[in-house]
């Protein structure tokens, strides 16, 4: 319950913010909209870790895409209405150029 609390904070706080800029860069939009779940170092807190040596390294980006996109589960929100195509691919590279170090 206290999860879904924050959760819901987290994704309220993104919604007072608004969008990031539709030219943000990757690391832009990871650290406005990403990273109070999965840590600025990608390491991980209530999102898991993304970053070198955690399981995403072996996920496709079509799938970190996706995942983006539609969300997952309860826990992790639809980007799909406040990203562009073109922001869900500079996130992803950034995560990918993240785990490479």
């Amino acid at each position: 319950m206290r999860r879904l609390l924050l959760l819901l904070l987290v994704a309220l706080a993104a919604a007072c913010i608004g969008p990031p800029a539709e030219d943000a860069t990757g690391a832009e939009i990871f650290g406005q909209l990403c990273a109070s779940c999965h840590a600025s170092d990608l390491s991980g807190n209530i999102g898991p870790a993304l970053g070198p040596g955690s399981n995403a390294v072996d996920l496709s980006d079509g799938v970190i895409t996706a995942t983006i996109g539609r969300g997952r589960g309860s826990r992790m929100p639809a980007f799909s209405r406040t990203l562009s195509d073109a922001q869900i691919e500079r996130l992803v590279g950034f995560i990918r150029e993240s785990q490479s170090g």
